[in-house]
């Protein structure tokens, strides 16, 4: 018999981020909801690493009205340390989630200008991926299901990994950079990630 323990899903690692921030003080612009939705691929533990390095950013920007010297501080100070949803994207550009640590994961700067020609592929692009993620209650109104996932195939040179980078760059997502002869030799957990 078998237990299958996958990496939580966005509602998943929702909840899993209210349990590491209870007893944290948050700013009042802290959204979860957008950090779990941003998290795809992030077990507990990363997760919990992210609430931690959330935090000490946010004592690193105090740390010159924290005094050193003190055994204590001060109750202004203590309550002057929300944790911000900026503390938490710098958190988010410092991590990368443990099942992607052997992975090369980058934020690519292309856009969707930076591609000449192939209009109607990048409106295909568009429609199938880009679309769904920034109006997705659109597509629920509408009944319909956003894509699965797209495969781009073409001889070396025409433009697929451009392509790749300018959706992901739009998206606001991670590019993952990986070859298919590494989706072949080891499976498990980084394919899962993948998919």
């Amino acid at each position: 018999s078998e237990v299958d323990i996958s990496i939580p899903d966005a509602v998943g690692r929702l909840e899993i981020l209210r349990i590491h921030t209870k007893n944290m003080k948050l700013g009042e612009d802290v959204d979860l909801v957008q950090i779990a939705n941003e998290t795809h691929g992030y077990v507990g533990a990363d997760l919990a690493s992210l609430c931690s390095e959330a935090a000490l950013q946010q004592i690193r920007e105090k740390m010159d009205v924290i005094d050193l010297e003190e055994d204590t501080i001060d109750y202004e100070v203590l309550d002057s340390l929300d944790v911000t949803q900026d503390n938490f994207r710098f958190a988010l550009n410092q991590s990368i989630p443990s099942v992607l640590r052997e992975t090369v994961v980058e934020v690519p700067f292309v856009t969707w200008e930076d591609i000449g020609g192939l209009e109607n592929v990048k409106r295909e692009l568009q429609e199938l991926v880009e679309y769904p993620i920034e109006h997705p209650e659109k597509f629920l109104i509408w009944g319909m299901t956003s894509s699965r996932g797209v495969l781009l195939y073409g001889p070396p040179g025409c433009g697929k990994t451009l392509l790749a980078k300018a959706l992901a760059n739009k998206c606001q997502a991670n590019f993952i950079s990986v070859k298919s002869s590494e989706l072949f030799q080891t499976r498990g957990e980084k394919q899962k990630a993948l998919f």
